[in-house]
């Protein structure tokens, strides 16, 4: 057979942790601004589901940064999507997702930073929130080096740490355990990056955000070796893959195609996986932003729909008086317009939101039933959906990979899919779907399954040629 492996030489780095909390986000956005300081090119990625971190990372480079997910794509499918989306001839930085060990179900380490890392064979720096400790700081490193023999720890950064007690502590560790401590943070409390109830809160509600960067930025090249982070990240090895078979047959069947899908794009609507839009792109789709808040109607003209995740429930007043645009969205998804709403998307379509105070606001009334607050995440994590009955996406029995997180609810489900989370026996209901309509909880990445993103494609199709 012939062979179709590639391979690209990549300078690439993780900034991992023992934690969530521990500055991820904040000293990767510092050190991206730093290199960016310095004239180098830049790419970033996102290790694991999360939608909110990348923006950040988008905030600093000015261009969209990536998820890398092994349990949406296989480890050939991770290195190609890794490959296509890093600049070439520059430095791609990786930021961990949680402890730098944990996976699947919190019992394993699939899926983690650390089996990412080493299927992308990306050296890893770990970074250690140093807060209320000394010499304990470098117990922690210990366990993490000895933990796994492959965890290609290459390098520390301690965060938090007081500027006096810094050079002893690097003497300890280095001396100790063998490790380079590449440099540290002092505590930076006007620095940090403020949390809610779905992670961070977006890039663009953080008003001095290039401010707190640039001070970050300037910080890390006073007190972290860059010229030692950049001399690792070049000598990581070249990435192999393959460009999976699906997506060669269906970009070239649809190469010259032009399919309108209009996306909403706005404040209240803005969590997509970028390879999502990007493959779409491929598949022959114009991709077309409105704003369900501002615009009064749909973009005239279009074969689709995409109505994605976000924070529906902070705009409730401005969405629900909306009602052009509410009358327009439910008339184009009665008459057939294939339509996928996820999570956020498909509160908008209920009947009606309510806010925590208990008040109701009208929405856009495809769904049956009312979204609600609830105390605590709903049916939180990674979920294999499988298909009960035929819908835009797939006939029914196939599968599909996806992930939830959210604090409202619905009294409408939807019982076209089942849902099972991964190594647990949990599983549920959920997903309405019908042959032009997906409208569910679950965020799907599209790679899991490229036939299922070419069938919802071949719907987008259809719809235009029925119109001609």
């Amino acid at each position: 057979m012939e062979n179709h492996t590639k391979e690209k030489k990549l300078p690439r780095i993780m900034i991992a942790a023992a934690g969530s909390g521990s500055g991820k986000t904040t000293v990767t956005c510092g050190l991206l601004q730093a290199f960016l300081n310095q004239g180098i090119k830049m790419s970033s990625f996102k290790c694991g589901p999360d939608y909110i971190d990348p923006m950040f990372h988008s905030e600093v480079l000015g261009i969209k940064s990536r998820n890398l997910d092994l349990f949406f794509t296989d480890e050939n499918t991770t290195n190609y999507l890794l490959s296509k989306n890093a600049e070439s001839q520059g430095l791609s930085i990786i930021e961990g997702v949680m402890g730098f060990y944990d996976g699947l179900a919190g019992k394993s380490t699939d899926c983690s930073s650390y089996d990412l890392a080493r299927k992308t064979q990306t050296p890893v720096v770990l970074l250690v929130d140093c807060k209320g400790m000394s010499v304990s700081i470098a117990s922690v490193i210990k366990g993490f080096l000895q933990f796994r023999a492959d965890h290609g720890i290459c390098g520390v950064i301690l965060n938090r740490i007081s500027p006096m007690l810094y050079p002893d502590i690097k003497e300890l560790i280095q001396r100790e355990l063998g490790v380079e401590v590449l440099g540290y943070l002092p505590e930076m409390k006007d620095c940090r990056l403020e949390s809610r109830h779905l992670g961070l809160v977006t890039a663009k509600e953080i008003g001095n955000i290039k401010e707190i960067i640039n001070r970050l930025a300037e910080q890390i090249t006073q007190s972290v070796d860059l010229k030692r982070i950049l001399q690792i990240a070049e000598d990581s090895g070249a990435i192999h893959y393959e460009i999976p078979e699906e997506l060669s047959q269906a970009t070239h069947k649809n190469s010259q195609k032009s399919f309108k899908i209009a996306v909403a794009m706005d404040k209240a609507f803005c969590f997509y996986y970028q390879d999502n839009l990007d493959l779409l792109k491929e598949l022959g789709a114009e991709l077309i932003p409105f704003s369900p808040l501002d615009d009064e109607t749909l973009p005239k003209g279009i074969h689709g729909l995409i109505l994605g995740g976000g924070y529906p429930e902070l705009y409730l007043e401005q969405l629900s008086k909306n009602k052009t645009m509410l009358q327009n969205i439910k008339a184009a998804i009665d008459s057939g317009l294939p339509c996928i709403a996820e999570c956020g998307g498909f509160m908008y379509l209920h009947e009606q939101i309510k806010d925590r105070e208990g008040r109701a606001y009208e929405m856009a009334g495809v769904v049956q039933g009312e979204s609600y607050p609830t105390e605590k995440l709903s049916r939180f994590g990674y979920i294999t959906l499988t298909a009960k009955e035929d819908n835009v996406f797939c006939a029914g029995g196939t599968q599909l990979k996806g992930h939830e997180f959210h604090y409202w609810d619905s009294t409408n489900t939807g019982t076209s899919c089942k849902a099972q989370k991964p190594l647990r026996k949990t599983n549920w209901e959920c997903v309405i779907g019908t042959k032009t309509l997906w409208a569910g909880y679950p965020h799907i990445h599209f790679y899991s399954n490229l036939k299922a993103a070419a069938e919802f494609m071949n719907k987008v199709k259809e719809q235009k040629n029925s119109e001609k």
